[in-house]
Formats: C-alpha cells, structure tokens, sequence
C-alpha cells in the first residue's frame, strides 16, 4: 500500500501549488477553546438562588477557531523524486509563501490540509491559514547552503461561514456515495430532481460529478 503523504493545498483563487510533506510529520495537534461564563450579577444572575448552589449557571459565549499545529522535516542529502537538489530553501520556500500576501487576494491564501481518507467530523481535512512558521535549518554545505530543515507550522482554522451555517443547521444532511452513484441520482432520490445536481457538487468542491469517488460522505444541503 502506498504511503499516505500529508497535503498542503492552497485554495482557489490562490495561483499557488499543492505542497506535498516530503516527510509526514511524527505528530500533530489540535486545539480548540470553547467560552462559557458564570452568571454574575451584573449579567442576570439570581444572586439570592445563586448561594445556594454549589456552582453558579454557565453562559456559552461561542467558540474560537481551531488551530492545528506539526513540524515537517526536510532533507535533500539524497536525491528527491530522482531530482538532485542542491538547497532544501527549494522546499521549504513553498511553505513561506503561505505566509505572504499574494497580489490579486490581499492576504496569505487559505489552505486544506488533508492526511489520507478521514472520518467525517475528522480533524483533516482542516481549512486554516498560517499563523506561525518556525524554520530552523540544522546541516550545511562548504558554500553554506543548507540541507536539512524543520520548519514548525501553526494553522489557525478559517471558515467559509456559509458552508458553516449550513453544516449546523439541523435539516442539513449528509450520503454516502455507493458505487454507481453520480451526482445526478443522488440529486434525484434527495430532491427528487436530478438535475440540481449543481447544489450537491458546489456544498462539496467537487470537480468531477460524474464520478464521486465510492465511499465519499457527501455534504446534502437543504433545498426548497
């Protein structure tokens, strides 16, 4: 079986090239911080039942961005994909660029980062922008070039708040793709009209309709 390479793809409109790990990480981490508040008496709080509770009533105040964080390692000591490369800033390069502004969007692209076929619910693929890049380059050539790199990434998760907003409403549902399927009869036993196909494919980023990949979780939004 072939090795599962962690994926670095920078999303449309971005010009930018997928960057593949040259070496998957050994580890990675997910943080997420969820706001709760105790009820205090300026923010309607029943002070006099209040005492007489071991724990005061908790507000939730939302939840903050998830942030994903692994180090990638680099080494072109050896020849990569038959290719001799003389300075590992080659590669690693592609990684700066997610930091800088590009021309036509204003900012940093944002990303999918992706690590072979997860769970639905899953933390990959993750949709984030960099928010903190480490490189620490750690073996050199007699010209002083550099060949070994770790570079420690830090994402910080970025919505699309309409594709958001319609994964937690509650009618939003979710098929998985059997063989067979296309987009068009899927369409057509959730909607009951093959031709709005068009609604499955842009909830989903799919390229081709006609043939999801077989065991794909298919995002169905609500229509009508």
């Amino acid at each position: 079986m072939a090795l599962e390479k962690l994926k670095i793809k920078p999303l449309s409109p971005s010009n930018l090239e997928e960057i593949t790990a040259l070496f998957n990480p050994n580890t990675y981490s997910i943080t997420k911080t969820v706001s709760w508040s105790a009820a205090t008496a300026g923010n309607n709080a029943d002070t006099e039942s209040d005492r007489k509770k071991n724990a005061p009533a908790l507000t939730f105040g939302g939840g903050a961005s998830r942030q994903l964080n692994f180090e990638l390692f680099f080494d072109v000591t050896e020849p990569v994909d038959d290719k001799e490369i003389k300075d590992v800033r080659e590669l690693t390069n592609k990684v700066v660029a997610l930091t800088r502004i590009e021309r036509d969007l204003g900012r940093p692209p944002a990303c999918e980062i992706s690590w072979g076929n997860a769970p639905t619910g899953s933390d990959f693929p993750f949709t984030g922008v960099v928010t903190s890049l480490t490189q620490r380059f750690v073996l050199f050539r007699s010209d002083g070039k550099p060949v070994r790199a770790t570079l420690t990434v830090a994402f910080m998760e970025f919505l699309d708040t309409e594709k958001d907003k319609k994964e937690t409403d509650p009618e939003f549902t979710t098929r998985l793709v059997r063989r067979g399927d296309s987009l068009s009869s899927i369409a057509g036993e959730v909607y009951r009209d093959p031709a709005l196909w068009r609604l499955i494919a842009e909830a989903n980023d799919l390229d081709d309709p006609r043939r999801p990949p077989v065991g794909l979780r298919l995002n169905i939004p609500k229509f009508g």
